[in-house]
């Protein structure tokens, strides 16, 4: 009896959660099979399906919105930019979980009250600051502005993992004349793992999504991301399905192709986690 009411849990639970599935699907077939509709199509029936294929409509979009190199910019940035983030954030972090003191609480809270700090309130500093030296329209100057601004985060959680590995470790370490250097690179950085596929995760997404920063960074058109290309196809006024659509999967397909190409790393270092 008890078996077959774990059996009917299981199928409830599998029933739901192909349902939750199909749920959270549904805006994405609806904006890849309306990406494929004629204007005509969609004034006729909004929700329908296509009558016909329409590739024009994307043809169009790579054409008007530089589609190659708007990728590589949106590519190298985001990629620059978790590397930087991720190398500086555990060493900072493993910098303050060694070096207890007065110094490094108030370094803490200095990380926490960065995390708290609005990126819309740092536009204009980082904006004159970049002007000056001559970083706008610049690759440097777009990952030093991202790293910036995540690096709070990626040291606040590094210092969280951190925390949950064995002491002991660390001090066997020392009494083997390990260096910091060797305790960090040897030992805690395959540990950090984990932690630097989810770090990964939040910095990618954030990098490759943003529109504020690349709008008023970078205003040659030859280094403008993904997501200003897509803006400035689209525009902000009339705005017409037939171009928006083609225009947010083509914005998606890069992102998802980087999650495919690390897709094994990132699952890999989440799965040591919960065995570490």
């Amino acid at each position: 009896m008890t078996r077959t009411k774990n059996q009917a849990r299981g199928w409830v639970a599998n029933i739901a959660m192909v349902g939750l599935t199909i749920v959270l699907l549904l805006p994405v077939v609806y904006m890849i099979s309306t990406s494929l509709r004629s204007a005509t199509d969609i004034a006729a029936a909004p929700l329908g399906l296509p009558t016909s294929i329409e590739w024009g409509n994307y043809s169009a979009a790579i054409e008007s919105m530089n589609y190659p190199r708007a990728v590589l910019n949106s590519t190298v940035i985001t990629l620059v930019t978790v590397v930087v983030t991720a190398v500086l954030g555990s060493m900072a972090a493993f910098a303050l979980y060694m070096r207890a003191g007065r110094v490094a609480r108030i370094s803490v809270m200095i990380v926490a009250l960065a995390m708290a700090t609005p990126n819309f309130v740092l536009i204009t500093p980082i904006y004159v600051m970049f002007r000056e030296v001559g970083l706008l329209n610049s690759y440097i100057g777009m990952i030093i502005a991202y790293t910036a601004l995540n690096l709070p985060l990626a040291i606040f959680f590094y210092l969280g993992f951190i925390g949950t590995v064995p002491k002991e470790l660390l001090e066997a370490a020392r009494v083997d004349k390990c260096t910091d250097w060797q305790i960090y690179s040897r030992i805690l950085l395959p540990l950090l793992m984990p932690a630097t596929a989810t770090v990964s995760l939040f910095i990618m997404l954030f990098v490759w999504n943003d529109f504020t920063y690349p709008l008023l960074l970078l205003s040659d058109s030859d280094m403008q991301t993904v997501t200003i290309s897509v803006y400035r196809w689209v525009g902000n006024q009339n705005v017409r399905p037939e171009q928006l659509f083609p225009a947010a999967v083509l914005a998606s397909i890069p992102l998802l192709v980087l999650f495919a190409i690390f897709q094994r790393k990132i699952v890999a270092g989440i799965a040591s986690g919960s065995v570490k």
